[in-house]
């Protein structure tokens, strides 16, 4: 299928998530201002701008939706003024992705029952745009034939102890597709390796394909509590009373990612391994390994950074700002308005706790 063809069908969607806070970029995202809504590479463009146009490549604009968080609908609209407002959902409260999907899943079900939809993340890095342009049209067709829920699993490069993990079959049920054995959270580094080793382990990268009414199926079966307060309510999606509806509906829903909560429930979840050059961008060691770096691999952004005997360092400063470091190896140092951060990169994962610690010590001012 060509890209043209593919761009002139009027029944491919793509629902774009965006509500989250990006609680382990902080202090650079904060809560009223979250990393995908920031230039955490140092390109120019932020995060989900990027998503936005990756995808804008590959279906019609009107049918690009962003779904996030109530108090982000103002800077999403900011970042995205070729999205039509009505494009860009609130949901009033952060109930993880299962919820999310199945309202972008139940208001488009009810503009266009033959729709098929992909979800993404806003805030994930893609390299090779064209292959991954190329898979997203390789799951669709897969998808338009098959009852099938699939999901973009990414080859794995090292033993990362970050991501989840997807077990396949190790026959494909088509052409570079295959049948899904197993869902495995964040492991710690020995099953890391041990995945990594068998070859038939890929990274989980949160992208999913697949035809709407398949996927409210799924909701139906596996998931029935979101299933019945989004149905009870359909009627009032794309009406006046969509707002309210959510006011009503969200309360009752569980707290619960749709890869726990669906994909790991169903028996028709399919797999297409790839690579294009993909990071979460969940870390700032992500972004590090991402971003251009000098000869003694500091990945800088900040017009006026000097360093000596400094390696291996991630720095984020404002550009005014003049910042000297002297003697650091593997340390990430992010300045803003009114906070500094320096802390190793080894420990990074702890950065939640120490917002944790500062919320308790100091209150919300800093979040």
């Amino acid at each position: 299928m060509s890209k043209e063809v593919q761009k002139k069908d009027r029944n491919t969607y793509v629902a774009i998530m965006a509500g989250g806070i990006g609680s382990r970029f902080w202090p650079l995202s904060r809560v009223n201002h979250p990393k995908q809504f920031l230039d955490i590479l140092g390109t120019g463009k932020t995060l989900v701008q990027h998503t936005f146009e990756r995808f804008k490549s590959l279906v019609p604009i009107e049918n690009i939706y962003v779904v996030t968080a109530n108090e982000y609908l103002k800077v999403t609209q900011e970042q995205l003024p070729e999205l039509p407002k009505e494009n860009i959902l609130g949901e009033p409260f952060r109930k993880n992705t299962a919820p999310c999907i199945a309202y972008i899943s139940f208001k488009l079900q009810e503009l266009n029952s033959n729709a098929s939809l992909i979800v993404a993340p806003a805030d994930h890095l893609i390299l090779n745009e064209g292959h991954f342009l190329d898979v997203c049209e390789d799951a669709l067709e897969f998808v338009n034939h098959f009852n099938a829920l699939v999901t973009i699993g990414i080859t794995p490069t090292y033993a990362n102890t970050g991501y989840g993990y997807i077990q396949h079959e190790s026959r494909e049920a088509v052409s570079s597709v295959y049948k899904v054995k197993t869902f495995t959270e964040k492991p710690n580094k020995e099953l890391a390796n041990t995945f990594l080793a068998s070859g038939d382990f890929l990274w989980n990268s949160g992208i999913f394909i697949w035809k709407i009414k398949n996927a409210i199926e799924a909701f139906h079966k596996h998931l029935s509590e979101v299933y019945e307060v989004f149905y009870s309510e359909k009627d009032k999606l794309n009406t006046k009373e969509e707002r309210h509806a959510l006011e009503t509906i969200y309360p009752q829903c569980p707290n619960i990612s749709i890869d726990f909560g669906v994909m790991e429930k169903a028996d028709n979840v399919y797999v297409i391994p790839a690579s294009f050059g993909w990071s979460d961008l969940g870390t700032w060691n992500s972004a590090w390994e991402n971003m251009e770096k000098d000869y003694l691999e500091n990945a800088v952004a900040g017009d006026n950074v000097i360093v000596f005997d400094t390696n291996k360092c991630v720095v984020h400063v404002p550009d005014e700002k003049l910042v000297v470091l002297q003697g650091l190896d593997d340390y990430i140092v992010v300045d803003t308005k009114d906070v500094l951060l320096i802390c190793h990169k080894e420990k990074e994962q702890d950065i939640k706790e120490y917002v944790t610690e500062v919320k308790r010590h100091k209150g919300e001012k800093y979040l």
